[in-house]
């Protein structure tokens, strides 16, 4: 199998399929990560029957398509789902072997008015496929909200029926560069680094990248080049994934302004939205889909959440993609030295380090020990100026990591004045939250540190190596 990472998901793929008994598994996650091709690589793309729905198509469309699929055509014409299905059934019927699989890719996309596709189903499974010993039934869907509530939440015909559920996130750094490795393109770290700040752990992104080209070279020709593949990538993503795409990307606008996030007030200010369950469905679809996170400030409670933008690919697009409007097929590398590109940088670094707290607890030692994750802004006062973390890891263990994120091409180099700031930062910090636990200061920077006078402020250091861990 040519499957690089997805350990987890092949090992729960392989129980699943040694089992004797009839298994419903659904797969889901955010276009572009790699659905179909876990499943097509693992199961060698050898299934009993597959079909997968058709993008925007009317019912009639996704029935023709599922129609198409079978090797021997129904002797009569299929009008509905039931009829689909029951075909399904007396076709699997007819083949005599002892374990079958299917495969329905982009089952969402099924779904479509006037409906009864799921009723449909729900028959299938529940009056013969639950019963077939040996049947592997594999669903799949970008739309992770559908699958997500529809389908594996359920609370009708299909409740607590799906046997194994598996969400699919991007790859981290590790898998990544293996990737990267796998086509051939062996760059330094620093260079994978940057990739990941731009593309983030998206497969199908990664994969568009050639050898034979630098990085810039490549983000140039995907994203400003005449016919950049990548230039409308946005917004196709979003229309395919949600219906009310319009609205979703209206609230991504109001978070990409805010480096540390806002709050669900703000956003409603900011974005002109009513507040209710409608957007509170939204933003829960936005979480699902890796597009942002949620978490509570430091000493803060649960109503004052902050949503945080945090996909690479989306920050990147909205700070240099969206708004470009000149000709330069080779814009990204006329940045090469521009204040915006060194400011998305430093943003960018602290975007990876979030999305790798993993590898920056087991470098901590913390890998096992119970921890929240959250930063802490203070205003400041008439005795305190004001002040900023944006990473605080706060441990069972009685400890406090106050986390700094610094991109740096080279080892980071630790002046008097950031000490002193950093010092008072920290004095700020206890005082305000009177917490009695111990401090630490992190250091999260590609090389690491260099050697000085200034530089014993920090207790640790992870570095992009310690990122990079699997």
């Amino acid at each position: 199998m040519n499957i690089i990472g997805r350990k987890k998901e092949m090992a729960l793929l392989k129980e699943a399929l040694d089992s004797p008994g009839a298994e419903l598994i659904a797969v889901y996650g955010r276009r572009r990560i790699g659905k179909t091709f876990l499943i097509k690589e693992f199961f060698n793309n050898k299934f009993d029957f597959y079909a997968t729905g058709v993008y925007q198509g009317k019912q009639k469309d996704q029935i023709k398509a599922f129609t198409a699929s079978f090797s021997k055509q129904p002797p009569q014409e299929i009008k509905d789902w039931m009829d689909a299905f029951v075909y399904l059934r007396d076709y699997l019927n007819g083949i005599r072997k002892k374990q079958l699989v299917v495969f329905l890719d982009e089952l969402p996309w099924f779904d479509v008015p006037p409906g009864h596709f799921l009723k449909a189903f729900e028959w299938f499974w529940n009056s013969w496929g639950s019963t077939r010993p040996g049947l592997k039934m594999i669903v799949c869907g970008s739309a992770t909200t559908w699958m997500v509530d529809r389908f594996i939440h359920d609370k009708g015909g299909l409740y607590n029926r799906t046997t194994l559920s598996i969400y699919l996130p991007p790859f981290d750094l590790h898998d990544s560069a293996e990737l990267l490795r796998s086509k051939g393109i062996e760059w330094a770290d620093l260079s994978v680094l940057d990739c990941y700040m731009v593309f983030g752990g998206v497969p199908y992104y990664l994969n568009m990248l050639r050898r034979n080209e630098s990085l810039d070279t490549n983000i140039d020709r995907l994203f400003f080049s005449r016919e950049a593949p990548l230039r409308e990538e946005y917004e196709f993503l979003f229309r395919s994934l949600f219906r009310d795409s319009n609205t979703y990307m209206q609230i991504i606008d109001a978070m990409a302004s805010r480096n540390s996030g806002v709050t669900r007030e703000e956003l409603i200010k900011t974005a002109g939205l009513a507040d209710g369950g409608g957007l509170t469905t939204i933003l829960k679809n936005l979480e699902r889909s890796d597009f942002i996170r949620v978490y509570q400030p430091f000493g803060k409670k649960t109503k004052n959440a902050l949503y945080q933008l945090i996909d690479p690919f989306i920050l990147y697009y909205k700070r240099f993609v969206e708004t470009y409007r000149r000709y330069d097929e080779a814009h990204w590398s006329h940045l090469i030295d521009h204040p915006s590109r060194r400011a998305w940088s430093g943003l960018a670094f602290e975007m990876v380090a979030l999305l790798h707290l993993r590898q920056i607890k087991e470098t901590l030692g913390i890998g096992g020990v119970q921890a929240d994750v959250s930063s802490w802004l203070y205003k400041g006062d008439e005795k305190n100026a004001g002040a900023q973390i944006d990473m605080v890891i706060a441990r069972r263990d009685r400890v406090i990591n106050l986390c700094e994120m610094k991109y740096s091409e080279e080892e980071y180099d630790v002046t008097k004045s950031y000490e002193t700031t950093l010092r008072t930062r920290r004095a700020i910090f206890r005082e305000v939250t009177k917490t009695k636990k111990s401090i630490h200061m992190s250091l999260v920077t590609p090389f690491g540190l260099k050697n000085n006078a200034h530089a014993a402020i920090f207790n640790q250091v992870i570095t992009l190596k310690d990122l990079l861990r699997e």
